[in-house]
């Protein structure tokens, strides 16, 4: 007869084994599962049995990934030292590649956006990285999509975060920027004044082309000296050029 202590230690094994038996898989992961060392595939999501002892199970999350990519030290193309710090967005497609191709896909990731991150400001002026920052996040998106493919990762997105310049430089482009604004300023009032001469020489033609015309324009501006002064004034008005002209006809 075999003892009950016997029949208890059997029976705690076999819930050991059933339990190690049984996995559940989250909505958002999948299960790769590798039996005697070889793989099987992905399972998931829900509930289902693998061997005990012959098969393991690594579990994956699917969902996205944000990473941190740490400052990093870069030189521009036309030589000004830089620190670029970036965020990126990821998950895995392929969960088998991301198990089998790669030892750890998180780390592999962050250390290629960080390659990658100084690779393309190297290429790049400081205007750029200040001005075209879309364009080259999706630059950098793209180069880092096509290098972890094979990894069974998708990079959905790259965004860099902060750009910090050295302090010489910052004064030199706001002193830049200051003499940018004055050279605009001064192209401004030129445009203006030869705006203004090209009306005041259109209204001297069409004035000189009516007899009298000067005359009129004369008594026109004493009129609006009268109307805005609020005390007595005095108003000088020049003798008309045709009243001269008027006299020297008779003359002749």
């Amino acid at each position: 007869m075999i003892p009950i202590s016997a029949i208890v230690v059997l029976i705690l094994i076999l819930l050991v084994i059933l339990a190690s038996a049984i996995k559940i898989v989250r909505e958002y992961e999948r299960g790769v599962i590798f039996r005697l060392g070889r793989l099987l595939g992905a399972k998931g999501p829900g509930l289902f049995f693998i061997l005990p002892i012959f098969d393991n199970m690594i579990k994956i999350d699917l969902r996205e990934h944000v990473l941190d990519v740490p400052s990093q030290e870069a030189i521009t193309s036309d030589n000004v030292p830089i620190r670029v710090n970036a965020v990126v967005y990821f998950r895995v497609m392929n969960p088998e590649d991301a198990v089998v191709r790669i030892q750890n896909y998180m780390l592999a990731t962050s250390q290629m956006a960080q390659t990658t991150l100084r690779s393309v400001i190297g290429e790049v002026e400081l205007d750029e990285v200040l001005r075209e920052r879309e364009k080259i996040n999706r630059r950098l998106q793209a180069i880092l999509d096509e290098r972890t493919d094979e990894w069974g990762v998708k990079v959905t997105a790259v965004e860099i975060k902060d750009v910090e310049i050295p302090q010489g430089m910052q004064q030199a482009m706001a002193k830049a920027a200051e003499a940018e604004r004055g050279r605009r300023a001064r192209i401004i009032s030129a445009e203006g004044e030869l705006q203004a001469a090209e009306k005041l020489a259109e209204a001297a033609r069409v004035i000189s082309k009516e007899e009298g015309g000067i005359q009129l324009r004369f008594l026109q501006t004493a009129a609006d000296m009268a109307a805005t002064s609020k005390g007595a004034t005095t108003i000088l008005l020049p003798l008309p050029i045709e009243l001269l002209k008027m006299f020297e006809g008779k003359k002749k």
